[in-house]
């Protein structure tokens, strides 16, 4: 069977949507770094629909560590297939890339970044990738970040090729691009930022100081549900097309980027494309954290007490899906302060209907992990704000109370607990009162909160219920 590529577009099924601009037309006006299964599935198909009406916009996919999904993208002339697998699934062909680099191929990324044709790069390399510390900040003690202060000319890290494209605009009088964060960290345009000042500044005072006046990185947020690749997919695709796709990637048809706003002379329009142009990405980032987070996490504790495997059978359970529901429009999003162009009401039902989607296989005890890290976020947070408000806050310790019978039952039967806290959580799970016990973790909830009788008592007087297999009861709330 012959692979994808430009030839082979016309022998494709009908079915198959193509792209809906002229390939070769296309130039390159962004680098991307981190060319994986996400970037392929969001960020590109942004581009591809920009690619539609301006042909400046190509990208330039480039990884510095791996050459597999690169030399696919060579082998393919930059070709690959996004599947949407939903309720009402679709095929299409993404034709955004007109250029790819991969590692020892330093001398070309040079060459591309110091372009000014390129306006734009962006990233998605993982929160690990930016070699960053515990505290948000470059660590400077990172083996990459030793060898790029020593070796500007040769960067070995993300950072460092930020860093070195941008002075070499600098020394060109040319302007600079912009770079997009597209890794979820919070504040993540601030940090990318932040650290590469700081390397810059190691460099050259000069440079740091340009680049802290000339440069935008915006904040965003991204979000889409993007299964792996796996074998059984790729021969999937390869049924459906009649021809081998090695970059193929598949999604959910939900998908969000919001981006800060930021100043581009002639840039894309982003907006058309689907992109949500804001100046509170924070606002969004508590958004999906509360409500879409908040019920992942609710559905995980609840449903596996339940007996149920994935997220779409705990949702499809009418009294749990219907008690998320309230959770989420009433108590959830009743919380949340407004934020510029985002219907709150209209997030939560969006959220709602992903989690119906019978083609995405999410595993609730995959959710429940790291309990004690996610769940001051994604509830805690909103349990304070609605008590700080005078307001019940009993359907939020229904959650809460699920984790600490889910912990119990762990540490009873001698199972694995996945947490960083996993040894402190056993313990205080397996003792003779386990509400209180974890309830007295100040590492997870504070004083504040964990003493005041309103949240305690909401939390203790149910924790019995899912201890003697009486959880079904609470779901009417």
């Amino acid at each position: 069977m012959t692979s994808l590529s430009r030839a082979a577009l016309a022998s494709l099924p009908a079915s198959v949507i193509r792209p809906g601009h002229d390939i070769a037309s296309v130039r390159t006006g962004v680098v991307h770094f981190g060319p994986g299964a996400f970037h392929r599935a969001h960020q590109a198909d942004v581009f591809d629909r920009v690619l539609d009406s301006d042909p400046r916009w190509g990208i330039a996919a480039v990884s510095l560590r791996s050459a597999g999904t690169v030399d696919a993208l060579k082998a393919q002339d930059g070709l690959y297939t996004l599947a949407v697998i939903d309720r009402e699934p679709s095929t299409r062909i993404i034709a955004a890339h007109s250029d790819a680099v991969g590692p020892g191929e330093g001398a070309k990324l040079r060459t591309l970044l110091a372009d000014p044709s390129v306006k734009i790069a962006t990233s998605t390399v993982t929160e690990k990738g930016y070699c960053l510390g515990a505290d948000g900040s470059l660590d400077f003690n990172h083996p990459d970040i030793v060898h790029d202060r020593a070796r500007p000319d040769e960067p070995a890290s993300v950072i460092g090729w930020i860093a070195s494209g941008l002075a070499d605009r600098r020394a060109a009088g040319a302007p600079p691009f912009a770079m997009l964060c597209c890794d979820n960290m919070t504040g993540n345009g601030g940090k990318l930022r932040a650290a590469c000042l700081a390397l810059a500044g190691e460099w050259d005072k000069g440079l740091a100081d340009w680049i802290a006046g000339e440069v935008a990185f915006p904040d965003s947020m991204v979000d889409s549900i993007t299964p792996a690749s796996d074998p059984a997919f790729l021969a999937k695709i390869a049924e459906e097309l009649g021809v081998t796709d090695a970059a193929a990637v598949q999604r959910e048809r939900f998908t969000q980027w919001v981006l800060q706003r930021f100043d581009l002379a002639d840039g894309p329009d982003l907006g058309a494309a689907g992109v949500t142009l804001t100046n509170d990405v924070q606002g969004y980032e508590q958004a999906k954290l509360r409500i879409l987070n908040g019920a992942h996490s609710s559905l995980a504790y609840i449903g596996l007490a339940l007996g149920h495997e994935t997220v779409f059978e705990a949702v499809s359970d009418p009294a749990l899906g219907a008690f998320v529901g309230r959770l989420m429009h009433e108590d959830i999003a009743g919380s949340l302060k407004p934020v510029e162009g985002l219907d709150v009401q209209g997030y939560a039902g969006a959220v709602q209907d992903r989690f119906r989607n019978p083609a995405i296989r999410h595993l609730l005890s995959q959710i429940a992990w790291d309990g004690s890290q996610k769940l001051p976020y994604r509830l805690l947070d909103t349990v304070r704000d609605r008590l700080a408000a005078g307001e019940s806050v009993e359907r939020l310790a229904v959650p809460v109370a699920a984790w600490i019978a889910f912990l119990h039952r762990k540490a009873t039967l001698g199972e694995k607990i996945t947490d960083p806290l996993a040894e402190v959580l056993a313990r205080a799970a397996a003792s003779a009162d386990p509400a209180s016990a974890v309830l007295a973790l100040r590492q997870v909830f504070p004083a504040q909160l964990a003493e005041d009788p309103r949240f305690r008592d909401a939390v203790t007087d149910v924790v019995p219920a899912f201890l003697e297999g009486r959880a079904t009861a609470l779901l009417a709330r």
